[in-house]
């Protein structure tokens, strides 16, 4: 009897990290949550209710390598073995450079960056001995572009695409892939605050706000579907990206083309 595949998703208990956990169930995937949400065991529960899969939810600290280690090993022990990893945890914070804290930089260069070389590099020794891996890093049109005002962010997703290509090409020996999904911005609970928040500091319309200031750079003039970004990191997992690797997929409404 065959296993149902299984995968790891980093800040999965809400937002984007939500969305593609819920894609993945959908297909079939049993899913290891992690998150700092309070409610993210019943999170996790509701989804293996709804789409008849196992679930475990781990709140493992990103910037803590042993809570992320522990993470693993509890999921390759529940599902026997992990065959996905999806790196999407990140965190934010935006001002000039001279006035950017400290604190705020090492936090997103832990977050956004270093803890996606602690996952990869505790999900390896598994996926190296059973000759197949993909790890889909989620970065950020961000990744490939800079903006303003957004030092560490883009330094950190500029960091995780370079490490995307190291991976992919150490990986290609033992049916490991490695790439990246950049996204420009993609509708969420998170996202949809920002919005009415612009529209009342900038009295404007909230159609406005989205046309003019965060959909400015792309050509597109359309928040990226979170069901579309799902199906391109389902790509990314199967066994039809297996000649793929240490690419990143701009799915940013042509932002980048730029």
């Amino acid at each position: 009897m065959s296993r149902n595949k299984s995968a790891i998703i980093t800040g999965s208990t809400s937002g984007i990290g939500l969305g593609l956990a819920k894609v993945f169930a959908k297909a079939g995937y049993n899913i290891m949550f992690n998150g700092l949400e309070s409610n993210g065991a019943e999170i996790a529960a509701q989804v293996a209710e709804e789409f008849g899969v196992k679930t475990r939810f781990a709140g493992a600290n990103m910037l803590k390598p042993e809570e992320i280690q522990a993470m693993v090993k509890e999921a390759e022990e529940a599902f026997d073995g992990i065959d996905v990893l999806i790196n999407n945890a990140g965190v934010q914070f935006v001002a000039p450079i001279d006035e950017f804290p400290e604190d705020r930089w090492n936090l997103i260069i832990g977050v956004n960056l270093n803890s996606v070389f602690h996952t990869t590099k505790a999900v390896w020794p598994g996926m190296k001995a059973r000759q197949f891996g993909r790890i889909i890093n989620i970065t950020s049109a961000h990744g490939i572009r800079a903006s303003e005002y957004k030092s560490a962010y883009v330094a950190a997703k500029h960091g995780v695409t370079g490490l995307t290509k190291v991976l992919g090409l150490e990986g290609a020996p033992f049916n490991i892939t490695c790439n990246a999904i950049a996204p420009g911005y993609v509708k969420t609970p998170l996202v949809e605050g920002q919005i009415a928040d612009q529209a009342k500091a900038h009295k404007l319309s909230e159609q406005e706000v989205v046309e003019k200031i965060m959909l400015y750079k792309q050509a597109i003039k359309r928040f990226i579907n979170l069901e579309s970004l799902g199906q391109a990191a389902l790509f990314f997992a199967s066994e039809y990206s297996s000649e793929t690797t240490g690419i990143t997929l701009p799915m940013d409404g042509g932002w980048s083309s730029q």
